[in-house]
């Protein structure tokens, strides 16, 4: 009988399997974006000793995943007794499988032009149906049976996303916002690069020359400037609009960087406020202050 969880964004372990060309790799890919430690190709013996290593007490990893296939040969079929005994310890792995049609798997391997795991020399088809019959075990005890038939690999990101992003309400990319000063030249990993010199400038008042953007006095002196808000709320727009076409494109992070002379006062303001709401927007965001420091 197959066994599901509930809730697989909580999953902190999560063993990957299936057949041959069924995009295993690309689905890894997704989980490491996801944050999660990643390794391909593990045999099978060697699961437990991972698991242990990510989660012990000194680690800082906080969520793992492995992928195990046929690549490592007959020993595969260990990994339905091993399952077993692993779905009885601490964390509780999540058993991930993908499959896809004989038709689908064979245009792949076509399309990329290399021998099936089980040899050079063995016919495709019978290297898909031998590999099928070893993998039944595993199969039958999946918690998500993925079939990648009719996805393509941005497809499968999304739906692993779904499955595993944490319930956060606009999928899982991280977006940094950077504040950062001209003088000191661009961030060489922006993406969006928005200029605020055209406010003006806290350095010339002379009780908040030696503060910054995070004091309370900065804030207030740029919230009572009539363009502040409105350029504020024209950026967040724009972001909103952007944000979810970045996520469907499959883009895995995204950098916002708000510049001003220095980077002390008013990049560091607008990249905390921008920052906090988009956040409100159910996104997750960091901020970085790259030139606070260097501006004094």
């Amino acid at each position: 009988m197959k066994r599901s969880f509930t809730k697989p964004s909580e999953s902190r372990f999560v063993l990957i399997t299936g057949l041959s060309g069924s995009g295993k790799g690309s689905a890894l890919r997704a989980f490491e974006d996801l944050g999660y430690y990643c390794v391909d190709n593990l045999p099978s013996n060697l699961i437990r000793t991972f698991r242990d290593l990510c989660f012990a007490p000194n680690s800082r990893i906080a969520k793992a995943a492995v992928a195990v296939d046929i690549r490592e040969g007959e020993a595969i079929r260990q990994l339905p007794a091993l399952y077993d005994k692993l779905v009885k310890e601490r964390p509780r792995p999540a058993l991930v499988f993908l499959d896809a049609s004989d038709d689908a798997i064979i245009h792949r391997f076509e399309e990329t032009r290399r021998p099936h795991p089980l040899g050079r020399d063995l016919p495709l088809q019978e290297g898909i149906d031998r590999e099928r019959r070893l993998l039944r075990p595993v199969r039958q005890r999946a918690d998500e049976v993925l079939d990648t038939t009719r996805l393509n690999a941005q497809e499968l990101r999304q739906l692993i996303q779904a499955h595993f992003g944490g319930g956060r309400k606009h999928g899982t990319m991280p977006i940094s916002v950077v504040s950062f000063g001209y003088r000191f030249g661009l961030p060489q990993e922006a993406d969006l690069v928005f200029d605020v010199r055209f406010l003006p400038n806290p350095n010339y008042v002379r009780e908040l020359k030696k503060k910054t953007g995070r004091d309370p006095e900065v804030v207030r002196f740029m919230d009572e400037i009539p363009g502040t808000g409105d350029f504020i709320r024209r950026v967040l727009d724009l972001l909103l609009y952007l944000l979810p076409r970045y996520i469907h494109e499959g883009k895995s992070y995204l950098t916002i960087a708000v510049g001003c002379t220095g980077g002390r006062h008013r990049s560091v303001m607008i990249a905390e406020r921008l920052a906090k709401l988009v956040a409100d927007e159910g996104y997750q965001t960091k901020v970085t202050h790259r030139d606070i420091a260097r501006a004094a």
